[in-house]
């Protein structure tokens, strides 16, 4: 249900380029009941989906390497993200999306993923919301090398952890990717490795 303490929205778009730049200019009634004109640049890029793959009998989980240029210029030294497999959704529900990116990425073809849960990376300024799945995975359905769509200028590293390292990795600040991050400590949380 909309907030009726929004009203007057206009939007304007700043830049159509890759994804989408709206300035939107809106009248805000604040909790003293005062109404107040704001505006914000929200960026507009569709949403997506996030997997953990993992072995419960290897202990093992796949990640991916590849390069993230807004790190790169914001100091990363490489810009080489390690991270769990996601894309957007192009359109599609969830749960296909995923199944798709993981062969994609991963060169894993897998039956299912489960759905853990839906979560707003950056409400602050960018629509999309990420839906955060956990997929088993087995030697036997690795279908291709992996490594993403050449037509989409994908150059992605595939990479199987043991859980121990994977924790390591994220404690001593290797890994540095939220959708990640969260994907790790749910699974740790949850006892997925026992």
């Amino acid at each position: 249900m909309q907030e009726k303490r929004v009203k007057n929205l206009e939007t304007e778009v700043l830049s159509d380029n890759w994804y989408t730049l709206n300035k939107v200019r809106f009248d805000y009634q604040k909790s003293d009941g005062v109404w107040q004109t704001q505006q914000r640049e929200v960026y507009e890029r569709g949403h997506g989906a996030a997997v953990l793959l993992y072995n419960s009998e290897k202990k093992t989980v796949i990640l991916i390497r590849q390069l993230r240029i807004p790190t790169y210029i914001q100091g990363h030294p490489t810009g080489m993200m390690i991270e769990a497999c996601a894309g957007l959704l192009d359109k599609d529900d969830p749960e296909t999306c995923m199944i798709r990116e993981i062969e994609e990425e991963t060169g894993f073809r897998v039956p299912e993923v489960k759905k853990l849960f839906e979560a707003y990376m950056s409400p602050g300024a960018v629509t999309e919301k990420i839906y955060f799945f956990m997929a088993a995975y087995s030697d036997a359905m690795k279908v291709s090398i992996g490594g993403g769509l050449a037509t989409e200028h994908e150059d992605i590293e595939v990479l199987e952890f043991s859980f121990d390292q994977v924790l390591t990795l994220l404690n001593n600040g290797t890994i540095i990717d939220a959708k990640t991050i969260m994907l790790i400590q749910y699974a740790q949380l949850k006892g997925v490795f026992g």
